[in-house]
């Protein structure tokens, strides 16, 4: 405990290379995620994120194996199992059974990649939780080069895509490519998934993906400021999360969902005070308002 404040030691870790790296690379994917993860959350894709994950782990597990960059092959196997979900499930109705058919392969396949790998154990762990040290400049440069594409086909896309993930029915009878936009989306969430795999690791990523937005969408109704707040969890957990994992070289992955969940409790706290207090209005306005148009004698 007494290392998790050692400012000295946080403040000298903070001048290293491979730590600015990496707390670019998290920035980088809290805007990536704090954009894109309101629109999860209105698509109802929460468990295809963690499904597109799973992809994310074989593939970085797949480059382990063969002594590639693990975020190239994060980025393939998010991007392949992105267009599976987006072609394969269509349908709402059998689109939970397609993200847990391809869940499983991928973490069978990640699994058995892991186990013929004969690396180091802590390679391995660092795919699953995270591993702030695996960052260096290029893998950064990577990153922040697949963000900007997500970025810019997001802004093309925005405003059909938010009818669309508002009121589907009303979209496709407007004209809007829902079913493409519906690909191209997943497509996009893979390429942000694979980012924060080497930040939080493929089982963790949901943390950043879903839990800021889900505690934005808690507080706003408002689409825009859903998205401003959403950026703000995700920067305040990721960057926040990694600083604090510093000084006692803990994966920096168990700080960053311990803040985003601790953002989202405070959210929910705010929301049922402020449905409570409506409630009070409510009924006082109701009692008030027989006794104002009673007839009087």
């Amino acid at each position: 405990m007494d290392k998790l404040f050692d400012f000295a030691l946080t403040g000298r870790l903070l001048g290293l290379p491979f730590v600015q790296s990496g707390l670019l690379a998290a920035a980088v994917l809290g805007v990536v995620a704090g954009l894109l993860g309101p629109l999860i959350v209105m698509r109802r894709m929460s468990f295809a994120v963690h499904g597109t994950a799973e992809l994310a782990f074989t593939g970085a597990a797949g480059a382990l194996l063969l002594g590639v960059g693990v975020e190239y092959g994060a980025l393939a196997g998010a991007v392949v199992a992105a267009l599976l979900l987006g072609l394969l499930g269509g349908r709402e109705s059998e689109r939970d059974s397609v993200i847990g058919a391809i869940l499983s392969f991928g973490l069978g396949l990640g699994v058995l990649f892991l186990w013929i790998y004969p690396g180091r154990a802590a390679n391995k762990m660092g795919i699953l939780t995270g591993q702030i040290m695996s960052v260096d400049s290029v893998d950064a440069t990577v990153l922040v080069a697949a963000a900007a594409v997500v970025l810019a086909v997001l802004a093309v896309i925005y405003r059909p895509l938010l009818f669309a993930s508002v009121d589907r029915s009303v979209a496709l009878a407007r004209g809007v490519p829902v079913h493409t936009l519906s690909v191209i989306f997943a497509v996009l969430v893979g390429i942000a998934t694979a980012i924060g795999v080497q930040i939080v690791g493929a089982l963790l990523v949901v943390a950043l993906m879903v839990t800021p937005a889900a505690a934005a969408a808690r507080v706003t109704a408002s689409p825009l400021r859903a998205t401003v707040l959403a950026i703000v969890f995700a920067e305040v957990a990721a960057l926040g999360g990694i600083v604090l994992s510093l000084a006692p070289g803990a994966p920096a992955s168990a700080f960053v969902t311990a803040i985003s969940f601790l953002i989202y409790l405070v959210c929910r706290t705010i929301s049922y005070v402020r449905g409570r207090a409506r409630k009070r209005e409510q009924i006082s306005e109701s009692v008030s308002r027989p006794a104002a148009s009673a007839p009087s004698r």
